[in-house]
C-alpha cells in the first residue's frame, strides 16, 4: 500500500466518521426541539387549587369540577378517587370569567 492509498483510505474515514457526527448532532436536535414542542401538563389537587387561587375555597373549586368549567381527572375508584385539575385549566377559567 502506497502513500496515496493510504491517504485515500483516510480522507474516507474522515468523511465517514463526519456525516456519522452531523447525524448524531441533527438527531439530538430534533430530539431536543421536540421535547421543547410538548408542553409539561401540571395537575393539582383540590387544595393546592386552593393556595395557587387565593380567594377560591374547595368547596368553590368542586363546583367548578362539578359543572365542568375545569378540566380534570378523577383518580383512583368511582366517586371516592382523587380529584386532580389540570392547572392551565383552571387558570384560564379564573382569567377569562371576568
Amino acid at each position: 500500500m502506497n502513500t496515496d492509498n493510504k491517504k485515500d483510505l483516510i480522507m474516507q474515514l474522515v468523511a465517514t466518521l463526519t456525516a456519522m457526527l452531523d447525524s448524531e448532532a441533527q438527531n439530538e436536535l430534533n430530539t431536543s426541539a421536540n421535547t421543547k414542542d410538548k408542553e409539561i401538563v401540571e395537575m393539582l389537587t383540590i387544595k393546592e387549587c386552593a393556595e395557587v387561587a387565593s380567594g377560591l375555597s374547595q368547596h368553590t373549586i368542586r363546583q367548578l369540577v362539578a359543572q365542568n368549567k375545569v378540566s380534570f381527572l378523577r383518580c383512583g375508584q368511582g366517586q371516592r378517587g382523587k380529584i386532580l385539575i389540570n392547572k392551565a385549566s383552571l387558570l384560564s377559567y379564573l382569567n377569562n370569567s371576568n
